[in-house]
């Protein structure tokens, strides 16, 4: 029993599910032992709560019920950790800002409640950039999570799910759950070595849960294969009330996701180098031809793909930081405006920008992203796929003006825009070590089509499947 519960660490939420399911281990023992390495790991300052006390009580509810034979879900008993923006009744949410550490939750956000009726355990959860605006993770104000593929120099943890992606690279959760406004969850998952899901926008509830930009705003799996993230998509996925936006998708489109990954066509668009918005790094661009490589020896058929003017990927990218600043400036503002406010200058900077930008200029924003939605899909086809790099070279140092990280914003920006399914992939390591990656993109609502596509490349886009040296953290 203690050599599965130490190798437990750095399987997939789907393994060690079915060691629950099977009666190998219980909840209870696997919760402890994923509690036991986030105490032993407070240097990599990965979470703003731990709930030890509740996350036991859940664990023994969990295998009360599997007693019973009343598993609720393939995920039953596995742990999970959120992001901070997401509430928990009597928890504090103070998504990453130390002007709201005194706000507490009085009610609990509806795909934590989601996760709960699935019999997950929520271990606690995770650091974030301020207002979740930035993609490097930095946060000097609340403490910056530590990357943990550099074990002396502090890097880029990717955010603004910084402490998600930090906590599933190292071991401390097997999954967790993310928000992606502008890449917010694939930058992460890149970053680290990791498997980064944007569902579609209306898939899953943003209901109590802190916005950024709601038009934009997604919440998605970080985890370590494209299964898992399959698995708690569906469970978390459907309409709720008290988010409309989820009652605009189709009913077809949940029904689609609660099937088995499939074998798709074996072909896909890829974006040619000279559309790129961004140059890549010498060894980032090693990376990328080398995936497509060990695509076409798979028997890929890899299409090259240049978009209209339309689809420029630099102008949705833009587009979508047009929309951020003027619905972050609307939400965070007046806050911003207190000088007395403990907000980091770098982020307070974003959030003021936002009152230069016109009405009419978000208006035209807002009508440009429907008609580049209604492109790309025709572009694309209904299931059709895109696949471009995630970001234009591995995590960097950490630098004080927050500018170092831009090309993740460039690459990943596009599939918020356009409201896409996207998914982060990883791929291989830069010649510092550090991990790169690749995204895919489908048509919106294309969900299961794209999860199909990735499932099926994920095992040939990987060049070694290795985990970070946490020896410094005594894990």
């Amino acid at each position: 029993m203690q050599d599965e519960l130490k190798a437990l660490h750095f399987q997939s939420a789907l393994q060690i599910a079915r060691q629950i399911a099977d009666g190998r281990i219980t909840s209870r023992e696997v919760t402890q032992c994923f509690l036991d390495r986030i105490h032993r790991a407070n240097a990599l300052n990965a979470f703003t709560v731990v709930l030890d006390e509740q996350a036991l009580a859940q664990a023994d509810a969990a295998d009360r019920a599997l007693r019973s034979g009343q598993a609720a879900s393939p995920l039953h008993g596995v742990p999970i950790v959120i992001k901070d923006s997401i509430e928990i009744a009597g928890t504090a949410v103070a998504a990453g800002s130390l002007s709201r550490m005194a706000v507490v939750s009085t009610g609990t956000s509806a795909v934590a409640r989601r996760l709960q009726a699935a019999g997950m355990v929520i271990l606690g959860k995770t650091h974030m950039t301020e207002f979740a605006f930035g993609l490097s993770g930095q946060n000097p104000t609340c403490g910056t999570p530590w990357n943990p593929w550099d074990a002396f120099r502090h890097r880029a943890p990717g955010g603004s799910s910084s402490g998600a992606g930090v906590a599933v690279a190292a071991g401390l959760a097997p999954i967790a759950l993310g928000g992606d406004t502008g890449g917010s969850v694939r930058a992460p998952a890149t970053l680290n070595h990791l498997v980064g899901f944007k569902p579609s926008t209306g898939i899953i509830s943003r209901a109590e849960v802190v916005p950024l930009a709601p038009s934009l705003d997604v919440l998605g799996p970080i985890c370590r294969t494209v299964a898992d993230a399959h698995a708690l998509t569906t469970v978390l996925a459907g309409p709720d009330d008290a988010d409309p936006v989820t009652l605009e998708t189709p009913a077809d489109v949940f029904a689609r996701l609660k099937g088995r990954l499939a074998s798709p066509e074996r072909e896909i668009f890829v974006l040619d180098t000279e559309a790129f918005p961004a140059s890549l790094a010498s060894s980032a661009m090693r990376a990328w031809k080398g995936a497509l490589a060990r695509l076409r020896e798979a028997g890929w058929a890899l299409t090259p793909w240049t978009p209209c003017a339309a689809l420029d990927i630099g102008k949705l990218s833009d587009d979508n930081s047009l929309i951020i600043g003027y619905e972050g400036y609307s939400l965070h503002g007046q806050l911003a405006q207190d000088p007395l406010q403990p907000i980091w200058e770098v982020v307070r900077h974003r959030i003021l920008a936002g009152a230069k930008i016109p009405r009419e200029a978000y208006d035209r924003a807002i009508e440009r992203r429907t008609e580049a939605a209604a492109a790309f899909t025709r572009a694309m086809g209904a299931t059709g796929t895109l696949l471009m790099p995630a970001t234009s070279h591995g995590a960097l140092p950490l630098d004080p003006a927050d500018a170092g990280h831009a090309g993740i914003g460039k690459f990943c920006r596009a599939g918020n825009f356009l409201g896409t399914p996207a998914i982060a992939l990883p791929a291989d390591f830069d010649d510092a070590g550090m991990p790169v990656g690749v995204q895919l993109l489908a048509p919106p609502m294309a969900d299961k089509a794209l999860l199909d596509q990735a499932g099926a490349i994920a095992p040939v886009l990987l060049v070694t499947d290795r985990n970070p040296d946490l020896k410094r953290w005594a894990l």
